[in-house]
């Protein structure tokens, strides 16, 4: 099963890490799934690395805007899915 837990709004390609706006918490360990808009997946991952402004975190909350280290692309718009 998963949830629905945020939307990517930025991609940085050169690190790669995605910017993900949350709607729900997100931990180091959670397994996470990228789909384009139309539901279909990217990627799927083991969340290894997270920061806020550029701080290293364990967690993070809904609300917060969080840079996830990725093993795929994703761009703007693409949805977040946490494995549950």
């Amino acid at each position: 099963m998963e949830k629905l837990i945020g939307r990517v709004k930025h991609f940085y390609p050169h690190i790669p890490a995605m910017i993900v706006e949350l709607e729900d918490e997100l931990n180091i360990g959670d397994e996470i799934i990228v789909r384009r808009k139309n539901g279909e997946e990217k990627f799927r991952q083991t969340v290894e690395s997270m920061e806020i402004e550029h701080k290293k975190i364990q967690k993070a909350k809904s609300g917060e805007e969080v840079a996830v280290q990725v093993v795929g692309k994703a761009k703007e718009g693409d949805l977040v899915y946490k494995v549950i």
